[in-house]
């Protein structure tokens, strides 16, 4: 992408890695376990779902959570992405196929959970949470832990990255191998932060901190982008991050590419140290995901809790409606390059699927 189409008046800025917490988290919980370790004690069982292939028309598999996570009111699932954004080889971790998706947390009771992510390896439908957390030291020195209260409609792993989409505030990414274990805490689902030498989670087992933050600015006369979702072009030169706004009638719709550095996976700046996205007008109300496959993009819209979602493909400016491409509740987006398929998830209790979808029934 050349300099001349960038929107010099919105940008991204990184702010400092947050080493320090992180590494003192690490010594407390016994060392970084990383996603090997993870993804070899994955916990709950989904299965594939033909329910889910029926209600949308592009859907050609459906894969479902366990009883309990199909009819949560805690936790929503919103963003999804795969190890084929990960890898060129599109597995990871000893040669496995995972998708990993994120959910926000509603309030109950007085306790609000944050954000977290889930592990799923497609071979075996096992799958586990992991929750999202910001360890800080107070004005004492002493080490706190706090989850991550965000949207998280949207997530691309690049590399060794994990991009989570934080709407206003930008986006907030966590490196993969800071994957750290949390033992014994199932007793204690309502409770986060470090008593003593305990630490609690929320219940979860495995977290992974915020490692750095890519707050969003706009300069006088421009609006800041609100970073909806998030999803990986491979197809640009360099490979970009695709960022789009969830907006209703009155409010803005745009997409935005950002370059990334095909070095470090992080996105690329300019002398100043800011990213600055070329911006694309033409999106559609109440966008949830957007994923650019085979010079496409696809977008797909919620109708909904009880309505199938539609897929828009085409390009910006241009986008053409399919009814009924998705089941209800549609969220996030992901393509898969050697499948040449979509990824999207839905919502709403007890109609929360993962759905694979064939790209060629848009053409």
């Amino acid at each position: 992408m050349t300099d001349d189409r960038r929107v010099h008046g919105v940008h991204l800025e990184r702010t400092q890695e947050h080493t320090e917490e992180i590494d003192a988290l690490a010594a407390l919980l016994g060392g970084r376990a990383g996603l090997e370790d993870l993804v070899d004690h994955l916990k709950f069982q989904g299965r594939d779902a033909l329910l889910g292939r029926l209600l949308g028309r592009a859907v050609n598999r459906a894969i479902t959570w366990n009883a309990y996570d199909r009819r949560d009111p805690v936790w929503w699932p919103q963003g999804i992405t795969t190890s084929a954004d990960a890898s060129d080889t599109e597995v990871v971790a000893g040669g496995r196929r995972l998708l990993v998706t994120t959910w926000y947390s509603k309030p109950i009771d007085g306790v609000h959970r944050g954000s977290r992510l889930t592990f799923w390896d497609l071979e075996t439908l096992r799958y586990r949470h992991v929750l999202l957390v910001e360890p800080k030291f107070d004005d004492e020195g002493r080490l706190g832990l706090y989850g991550i209260r965000i949207h998280a409609g949207g997530v691309v792993w690049t590399g060794p990255w994990l991009h989570v989409a934080a709407t206003a505030r930008g986006f907030v990414t966590c490196r993969i191998e800071d994957i750290m274990r949390v033992p014994d805490d199932n007793a204690r689902p309502s409770e986060i932060g470090v008593y003593g030498n305990r630490v609690a989670s929320f219940g979860h087992h495995y977290v992974l901190p915020v490692r750095t933050v890519h707050q969003a600015f706009a300069g006088p006369g421009h609006e800041r982008l609100r970073y909806s979702f998030l999803s990986l072009d491979r197809q640009s030169s360099p490979p970009s991050l695709l960022a789009g706004e969830y907006g209703q009638r009155s409010q803005s719709t745009r997409l935005a590419h950002f370059d990334l550095d095909p070095e470090t996976w992080l996105l690329a700046t300019g002398e100043d140290g800011y990213s600055r996205p070329v911006l694309h007008e033409g999106g559609v109300v109440r966008m949830q995901g957007v994923a650019l496959a085979r010079g496409r993009h696809h977008v797909t819209v919620s109708q909904g809790p009880w309505t199938p979602g539609s897929v828009f493909t085409g390009a910006p400016g241009a986008l053409r409606e399919r009814r009924w491409a998705v089941p209800m509740g549609p969220e996030d987006l992901a393509y898969w390059p050697s499948t040449d398929t979509l990824w999207s998830l839905t919502e709403h209790p007890y109609r929360r699927w993962l759905v694979s979808m064939r790209r060629s029934w848009f053409d």
